[in-house]
């Protein structure tokens, strides 16, 4: 138990590490709507929280990747978001590896908008480690953004996650990584959007994150961008059947190769509703 960090190392790959909480490698790609007043979602909590108070409509959703095709790797999120007279409501399941070494992480947030410029969230977070053949660990731990509408098409946002806190093993003094983002986001127009941030995790380097969103028809949409830490390029098309998205992209690695992954959107008020 001392030292499960080590197997731990092992499975993982290059520039992972246990005490950090898994996201998916483009994860700008789900969350694409974060740093925005128009095209927030239920996946866009998982960079900042914030985003719940920018949602228009309720919805939820889940998203798959199988990371560079190999079954220990596989990482699985679900979301819910629900928008209320006091506030909107999040709840984020996340699950990484297999059974002979696996990651979860529950979290419930909340956001709320102050004014018509300002949203403001927090996320609270059950994370637990599992190596059967080594044992367990677990921490809580919380994050907190702000969301500014500086105008109608330029948004910006700051986060903070486990500023404080999150230590796995008092002994060995393991903790879970502190991670500090701030992003924009511009409406260039109703079909074209851009938006990039930057990263900084504890014991790794700077990193920026961009991507774009174009809106080739009402119901086609492409999304691609990079990350520039693990200089992986993603990209995806996702399909509008009503109230439901499906979403097909993947990440390539150029010594990794592809992770490929499927999304699915659903929100519960009309396409309508949400202009």
């Amino acid at each position: 138990m001392k030292r499960f960090l080590i197997p731990a190392l092992l499975i993982c790959t290059a520039s992972l590490c246990a005490q950090t909480v898994r996201q998916p490698l483009s994860a700008l790609y789900p969350a694409i709507g974060a740093y925005s007043k128009n095209r927030a979602d239920a996946f866009s909590m998982m960079i900042n929280p914030a985003s719940l108070g920018a949602m228009k409509s309720s919805g939820a959703g889940v998203y798959g990747e199988r990371r560079f095709l190999l079954n220990a790797f596989n990482q699985y999120t679900a979301v819910g978001a629900f928008k209320t007279a006091s506030g909107s409501f999040g709840v984020q399941a996340d699950y990484f590896g297999n059974k002979n070494y696996n990651e979860t992480q529950l979290g419930l947030g909340y956001g709320r908008s102050l004014g018509s410029k300002v949203d403001v969230g927090v996320k609270f977070n059950y994370y637990n480690l599992q190596i059967p053949a080594y044992g367990k660990a677990a921490a809580f731990h919380f994050e907190a953004g702000v969301l500014m509408h500086l105008s109608e098409k330029l948004h910006a946002g700051l986060s903070v996650f486990n500023p404080v806190g999150g230590e796995l093993n008092k002994e060995t003094k393991e903790k879970i990584a502190a991670v500090y983002r701030g992003g924009f986001g511009y409406e260039i127009s109703s079909k074209f959007f851009i938006t990039a941030e930057i990263v900084k995790e504890e014991n790794k380097n700077l990193a920026v994150n961009a991507a774009f969103q174009y809106a080739i028809a009402e119901q086609l949409l492409v999304r691609a961008g990079i990350n520039t830490l693990s200089e992986q390029p993603f990209a995806g098309v996702g399909l509008k059947l009503g109230q439901l998205r499906l979403d097909f992209a993947t990440s390539y690695h150029p010594q990794l190769g592809i992770s490929p992954a499927v999304l699915l959107l659903f929100q519960f008020s009309k396409p309508e509703e949400n202009e």
